[in-house]
């Protein structure tokens, strides 16, 4: 499969994403229901996904080792921070955090911005605790807490691939101009998440 196919099978997969309808991420009951709802919690939240589709993107403008330590960096931490939401540990600002990452790591696309890597790595997982958080913190009752967060770990991961599937397309100027654009609306969609527009 060639880099364009693969691109733009990414930004297909990432347009169903988007157009899908709301997900009922807080139902189900098991370990089936747990994995389910927690699958389905990143993508029922538009705030989730531009900011995961971000990290893929820019770890595409970035290229190796970035390409792959970004989106790995992101949910490990998001794992981490879940399991403080779960237990009920106390983490100011978490919708501020949210929104704020899809405004910074948009503006990190929008730019192509040649971070140093540890900055980089640094930056997705200070933003992938606030995103972990809150899924930890809206874990169903009813769901095994270990599948609903492996759920979410599952579903991130993916969302990461989708943006680093339509990244593919910056090695030709058309795309390097369609990747900023889409940096452009997801730094300003985190901005309408931030200041309560959306």
């Amino acid at each position: 499969m060639t880099m364009m196919k693969v691109g733009v099978l990414g930004l297909a997969s990432m347009v169903a994403v988007l157009l899908a309808g709301p997900a009922s991420a807080h139902v189900g009951v098991g370990n089936l229901g747990g994995l389910q709802a927690g699958f389905l919690h990143p993508i029922g939240g538009l705030d989730h996904v531009v900011a995961m589709v971000a990290v893929g993107l820019w770890g595409g403008i970035l290229g190796r080792p970035a390409l792959w330590l970004l989106p790995i960096a992101f949910p490990l931490a998001m794992a981490v921070s879940g399991v403080a939401g779960i237990i009920g540990l106390p983490l100011p600002g978490v919708e501020t955090g949210i929104a704020l990452s899809g405004v910074v790591l948009g503006l990190c696309v929008l730019l192509a911005l040649r971070a140093p890597l540890w900055a980089a790595m640094t930056l997705v997982a200070v933003f992938a605790v606030f995103h972990g958080y809150a899924h930890g913190a809206e874990l169903p009752e009813a769901a095994n807490p270990t599948f609903f967060a492996l759920g979410f770990v599952v579903a991130t991961g993916l969302l990461h691939l989708g943006g680093i599937a339509i990244g593919t397309v910056w090695q030709w100027r058309v795309g390097q101009v369609a990747v900023r654009a889409l940096g452009a609306a997801i730094a300003l969609a985190g901005a309408a998440f931030l200041t309560g527009f959306a």
